[in-house]
């Protein structure tokens, strides 16, 4: 049976070229979207390790646990360092709430249309919520609000240019992702 580091390595491998190749942009932005502080090394975690799910997803509308597991725990344990480093229990504790919300919510969306949202995008919404409610509510509300009306438009788009049908699958992973991405650079231009 193959580690989870050979899994993990199994999923990239298709998408190495493209995380390779994006990981230093991803890494500069994670360092300017993060202050930098203390949740930069976590903040930038998450983002190459969302770089390479947007990758995998985008090419197999599947969100690997080989992936998503260990991101979630890197990310928590980074996390939970940058709070003992710096004290702030509260935004520890913010972060650990804000992933039990956004993973909660897409849990019983899941639940109630299972063929609409899968297990994948659960385990995906943990390590957002973990991340955007570090730096406040209203970053994590809008991670969880931006990924559904950046779906909408491209599926919108997608049925009126005629290149998808109303029962065309299409990958959710990227517009969580790029919610995300949306929600924490508007805070970083917001807070200045």
């Amino acid at each position: 049976m193959p580690t989870m580091m050979q899994r993990t390595r199994s999923e990239v491998a298709p998408v190495r070229r493209t995380v390779v190749s994006g990981a230093l942009p991803v890494i500069a932005w994670a360092v300017w979207v993060s202050g930098p502080g203390w949740a930069t090394p976590a903040v930038a975690v998450a983002a190459v390790a969302g770089l390479a799910l947007f990758a995998v997803d985008v090419r197999t509308h599947r969100l690997p646990d080989a992936l998503t597991y260990p991101t979630t725990a890197l990310v928590t344990g980074l996390l939970a360092a940058a709070g003992a480093a710096t004290g702030a229990w509260a935004v520890v504790a913010r972060g650990l709430l804000g992933a039990a919300v956004l993973g909660g919510g897409y849990l019983v969306l899941h639940l109630l249309h299972r063929s609409g949202l899968g297990l994948g995008d659960v385990k995906l919404a943990v390590p957002l919520g973990l991340v955007t409610a570090w730096f406040g509510w209203p970053v994590l509300a809008a991670t969880a609000v931006l990924p559904f009306l950046l779906g909408g438009t491209a599926a919108l788009v997608l049925l009126a240019t005629r290149r998808a049908t109303r029962s065309t699958a299409i990958a959710f992973g990227p517009f969580m992702l790029g919610g995300a991405a949306v929600a924490l650079t508007a805070h970083r231009l917001l807070a200045g």
